[in-house]
């Protein structure tokens, strides 16, 4: 049993490192399951039986790499806190319009399949959604259940995942209204829409005045901040 478990565990790793050639080479549209067989040398029928589309198979390698990402792994360990809840949507809320500024990059093209999927089966966009959830769906309910038993955020009738959902849906549609080459959307104070969204987010999600003017302006924790900021403010 351990011999067999192993053998797909080691199978399945070598279809994902055959997909990520595949699509770094051709992108998601050029790429086929017939393809990454192809360069996994197995079958396609095989290969359906680890990932029975080319949208999961997708979805499956962008989980991963989201998982190993340092910097996603040092925010996903912080304590649950009303800190944290604020850190969470500024960081998300950065992370979409850091998007918009490389319409042409990855994550740009990312965005766009997601966009295409609601229109379309929704297959990919389930999946992505699946993944997102299951990556920092916890992270964000602890914190902000502990925002509300600390009294800074309003218990909610809805769902915490139900704010979480409403909180990154409301991030990507801005950064959607920006991503083409002329913005569908001039936002007033442009300079400082990531301040604005946050605070739209947080007020939405429930945070009481004093726990948003306490912590939204506030700095990153040293562990969070990139290397190189680091090293500029130590010197």
């Amino acid at each position: 049993m351990t011999t067999l478990r192993m053998t797909h565990d080691l199978r399945r790793e070598l279809i994902l490192s055959a997909a990520k050639r595949c699509f770094a080479h051709n992108g998601f549209a050029g790429t086929t399951t017939k393809s990454v067989a192809a360069a996994a040398s197995i079958s396609e029928g095989l290969l359906f039986k680890h990932f029975p589309t080319k949208s999961a198979l997708y979805a499956e390698i962008l989980a991963e790499e989201c998982k190993a990402d340092p910097a996603l792994n040092r925010l996903l360990d912080l304590p649950a806190s009303t800190e944290t809840l604020v850190i969470l949507i500024r960081e998300m809320v950065r992370h979409f319009l850091e998007i918009t500024r490389a319409p042409d990059d990855e994550e740009a093209q990312r965005l766009r399949l997601v966009t295409i999927s609601y229109l379309n089966d929704g297959e990919f966009a389930r999946l992505m959604h699946e993944k997102i959830a299951g990556i920092i769906g916890s992270a964000f309910v602890a914190a902000y259940e502990q925002a509300v038993k600390s009294g800074d955020a309003r218990a909610s009738s809805q769902a915490p995942m139900n704010l979480f959902w409403f909180a990154h849906h409301a991030a990507m549609t801005t950064s959607l209204s920006l991503l083409p080459a002329v913005p569908s959307l001039s936002y007033g104070k442009a300079e400082s829409l990531d301040l604005q969204l946050t605070e739209f987010i947080l007020r939405g999600i429930g945070l009481n005045d004093d726990a948003i003017a306490s912590h939204i302006h506030r700095a990153l924790p040293p562990e969070l901040m990139p290397a190189a900021a680091t090293t500029t403010e130590s010197a």
